[in-house]
Parts: structure tokens; sequence; C-alpha cells
């Protein structure tokens, strides 16, 4: 039986000892290099809510200007479930190669803190590439109300009266925890009514079926523009393009900054050659003409930060949220 000859060993056999001698000092591995990234297959997208809200509006426009930058077909998979934890977990337990990314908001820092258990740990399991975009809350009241101003909302809380209600996307959610906040900073009497999404929460808030709320921008815009909604504050640390003529909350409650983002993540131990191009891609994709136009139809504001400070601020948002959640002792219901 003859034993197959390589081809490399082919070549050697025309060759000189002395440059077979150095061709097999060289390592396997530089004769069989990786694929260049992304080069070898479609990258997956996962968002971990259903299609049609923000994350989802932010994600297709994100995997749009991906494919531009990196050359490569960029598949949006939407897999929602159990606040976001179904999808997190699935690119967790993904190759580690970037070619299976997660588009993720607030929740992935709340819910290790909100929930008994959840199956990951955020800085174990997850590489952070960057954030994408990063909005103010709007704080809102129906028309009807008697409420004009922040001040007005933070005396009817300390009021000896009823509790006042607000309305929320859903528990664990961003103006869920802007609510709680709230009640942490200013002592009112504020109780959470959680809703199944900002759609059905805003419908409530316009009929005056809730006291106030704190939604997302695109949420809130058309209905105060329409006038069926009173904005009351916005919760960055400065006013927002959309709604500039609406105060901050920090104006009345120094230091209230709260944000709705979404930022970029790849699975655990992806190489950092890999990273460093994510990052730089989300860089192109953010400073592109035509995705600083569509995010701000959307109602969104682009937010690049370089892998450190990606890391940086998640660790803060972690920190944040797991006090909110603590000091208000907040429990899933």
């Amino acid at each position: 039986m003859f034993k197959a000859v390589s081809r490399a060993a082919a070549r050697c056999a025309l060759l000189s000892p002395v440059f077979c001698a150095a061709l097999a000092a060289v390592p396997s591995s530089a004769l069989a290099a990786e694929p260049a990234y992304p080069t070898e297959r479609p990258i997956t997208l996962v968002l971990a809510y259903p299609p049609g809200g923000g994350v989802d509006t932010v994600g297709r426009l994100l995997a749009r200007q991906l494919e531009n930058t990196l050359g490569q077909t960029v598949v949006v998979e939407n897999r929602p479930g159990a606040g976001s934890i179904i999808g997190t977990n699935a690119v967790t337990r993904a190759k580690p190669d970037g070619y299976t990314l997660l588009l993720a908001d607030p929740a992935l820092v709340i819910n290790p803190s909100l929930m008994a258990s959840v199956p990951y740990e955020v800085k174990r399991d997850l590489a952070p590439v960057s954030t994408v975009t990063k909005s103010p809350l709007v704080l809102a009241v129906p028309v009807s109300s008697k409420i004009q101003s922040l001040g007005d909302l933070i005396a009817a809380g300390a009021s000896g009266g009823a509790s006042l209600n607000y309305a929320s996307a859903g528990l664990g959610t961003t103006p869920h925890m802007s609510g709680e906040l709230l009640t942490l900073r200013t002592k009112g009497k504020f109780t959470h009514i959680p809703y199944k999404g900002s759609g059905p929460a805003m419908t409530d808030l316009i009929s005056g079926q809730v006291d106030f709320a704190f939604a997302t921008a695109p949420a809130t815009i058309q209905y105060i523009s329409q006038g069926r909604l009173r904005g009351l504050a916005v919760t960055g640390t400065e006013r927002s393009k959309f709604l500039s003529d609406l105060p901050t909350v920090a104006e009345t409650l120094p230091d209230f900054g709260v944000y709705f983002w979404t930022a970029l993540f790849a699975p655990a131990k992806t190489p950092a050659p890999v990273l460093d191009k994510l990052n730089a891609a989300v860089k192109s994709a953010l400073d592109s003409a035509d995705m600083k136009a569509a995010l701000e139809r959307a109602g969104e504001t682009g937010s690049y930060m370089t892998l450190a400070q990606t890391a940086d601020f998640v660790d803060s948002e972690t920190a944040t949220w797991k006090k909110v959640v603590t000091d208000g002792k907040i429990k899933p219901d």
C-alpha cells in the first residue's frame, strides 16, 4: 500500500534539499491560513425582539450599512422571548468567530439584577463592540391632565392623595426603570403598570387610563406633535434636538440621566482583530450620510464608542440599574 504524497512533498522532490527543509519548518497553519474575516459566509445579526420595534429598526439599518462596509451579507434574525433573554443566550452560545452578533438594549444589563436567574453573564459571555444609538426617553402625560410640568408631577406624587399610575413597555424595560428611578429620587407615590410593548402603553396614556409614562422618542414624538400627549421633560443630560422646547429631568433633579441605547456585541473570546474590524465597521456605518438620515427619521441618535469605551459604558449601566433594582426592591410580577 502506498502512502499519499502531499502536494508540498511532491514539489520538494523537484527542488533542493535546503528548500525542502525550510518548507518543512513552516507551520501547517501558515500553509492553510483561515479565510480573511468576513469572507467565509454571511453574518447573522440577532435581534432579541420581534419585528417592528426600536431595536428591530436600528438593527436593520445597521445591517444594511455593515454589508456595505464589510462586503458581506448580514442576515437579520429576530429571536424574541423572555424579555430578550432567548436571543441573547443564543449568541452567547455561538462560535466566537464574528459571524453571529447581537444588537442589545438596556434589558441586557437590567435582567441579571431583576430576574431570579439568567443563563448568561454579560462580562463573561459577551464581548462589547460599540454602542450604535443612544437616545433619551420622553416623560409625557395625557393632554387632559392637570399636570403641566415635571414639578407638578413631583408635587402630585408627594401629596397625600391617591398614587399616580405610570405605564411602561414592560417589566424591566428602560421606561419602567426610569419610573422606578423617579420614585426613588422623589419618594413619590407612583405605581407601575406594565404593558406588552409601547403601543398599548401609548394608547392608554393618550386616553387617560394612566397618569404618565416614560417612553422612547419614536413612540412619543408623533403624539406630542399631534397634540395628543403633553411632553414634560426628556431624560438625557442635554435637551433633545427632536423636542428642544422640553427641559431635561436633570434641570429639576440633578444627575438624573437615562438613555435608551443599542449596542453591538459578539460572543466572548471573539478574536481581537475581528472585534477591531467590527468596531471600525460600526464607526463607518454611523458616519455615513444615509445612516444618519435614516436614524433621524426614526427619532434615534447614532452613538459610536471604541471597544474600551463600550466596555466601560456597559459596566456603568450595569451598576446603575443594579442599584435601582436593589434600592427599589423591584421583583418580577
